[in-house]
């Protein structure tokens, strides 16, 4: 089984010696599904990314072959039919898994949806850091339109961005949208012409590749870890702890006194 063929990584040097990745999903056959080799090879190449050091500053997300991804694999979907529910319950875990580790990466992780994005493929772009979309796109969590329970943490994550109303609408409709109703109800970021979304996400990356990265990475994990504000002060200050003790901080605090851009070194 050849996983690289699934997935297409280049990164960009920065001059201080940082990085920022770019990792597109690559499978002009199925137009990018989400197949259990694409996901394989998306999880085995995003725990790689985590293990670096230094790690990547930030990670752009995008598809080749004019498409994002048109979302759950007509053949993987078929399989289901002919096993049992406990088989079934087990492997869309595992499977759900592969694709939504975006969520626990150590570093932002942008999604530049350059083109339609449905059901499962929709889901992979909400669980990223921040998102892009285009304006023409086709977007849908059309599950219960080919008869199923909506999936790949859809439930929570279109309710944690957008709301309960947004979110009953859009999973019990299952209807198309663009991606101007997108960025409308709150579930993009921003929108660019598809010739231009990933230059301009990567701007998006260079922008927080700018900041300290420890402070963006403990930053990334308050987000997720706060639910209540007792919580957030705990979290908030035991990180500012951690960071005041970085070489980045007291860098800083030297840029400012002389009036230039810190350098920071991730130390």
């Amino acid at each position: 089984m050849e996983l690289n063929s699934r997935i297409s990584i280049s990164r960009e040097k920065l001059a201080d010696g940082g990085e920022i990745v770019h990792l597109q999903l690559d499978h002009p056959e199925t137009r990018n599904s989400l197949t259990l080799e694409m996901g394989l090879a998306f999880h085995r190449e995003l725990h790689a990314l985590a293990g670096e050091f230094p790690l990547p500053r930030a990670c752009v997300i995008s598809g080749k072959n004019g498409v994002f991804s048109s979302g759950g694999d007509f053949q993987l979907l078929s399989s289901f039919a002919e096993k049992s529910p406990k088989d079934n319950q087990e492997f869309m875990q595992s499977f759900y898994r592969l694709f939504l580790s975006v969520r626990n990466m150590p570093f932002p992780v942008l999604a530049a949806v350059n083109g339609h994005a449905v059901g499962a493929a929709l889901a992979v772009a909400l669980a990223c850091d921040l998102r892009y979309f285009v304006p023409d796109g086709k977007y849908s969590l059309n599950f219960v339109r080919i008869g199923i329970h909506p999936g790949m943490g859809s439930s929570f994550l279109v309710k944690e961005i957008a709301g309960l109303p947004r979110a009953q609408e859009l999973l019990l409709t299952g209807r198309y949208f663009s991606g101007k109703e997108a960025f409308d109800m709150g579930l993009c970021h921003g929108l660019h012409p598809v010739e231009e979304i990933v230059p301009r996400v990567m701007d998006v990356a260079r922008e927080i590749a700018a900041g300290a990265p420890l402070a963006v990475r403990l930053a990334k994990k308050s987000l997720y870890s706060s639910t209540d504000l007792e919580t957030a002060i705990e979290t908030e200050s035991r990180f500012q702890a951690e960071t005041y003790q970085t070489r980045d901080f007291r860098e800083a605090l030297k840029s400012i006194g002389e009036k230039r851009k810190p350098t920071f070194k991730d130390e």
